[in-house]
């Protein structure tokens, strides 16, 4: 079982990126296929079972064809919060 997320910008950037494949109809496996991955790997980082680092992150946001600096900045101007344990 994973360690419990403490920041809730993981949380809100699972979220946008579910939210930009949902806007372009897609299923995980949609975008699991455009990404060479698994569908558990999308759904693993959807869930949150899953952290992603930069290089995934933008390898995520170019399958979405989503520009990352307007991604970015959508997540900083999220405020932060702690997520209870």
């Amino acid at each position: 079982m994973p360690a419990p997320t403490l920041d809730s910008r993981h949380q809100d950037i699972a979220a946008l990126l579910i939210q930009l494949r949902r806007e372009r109809d897609w299923l995980q496996k949609d975008l699991a296929d455009r990404l060479r991955r698994s569908q558990t790997f999308v759904s693993k980082y959807e869930t949150g079972l899953r952290r992603l680092d930069v290089i995934e992150l933008l390898d995520i946001l170019r399958a979405l064809d989503a520009d990352p600096h307007e991604f970015v900045d959508q997540v900083l101007a999220m405020p932060k919060r702690s997520v209870k344990r």
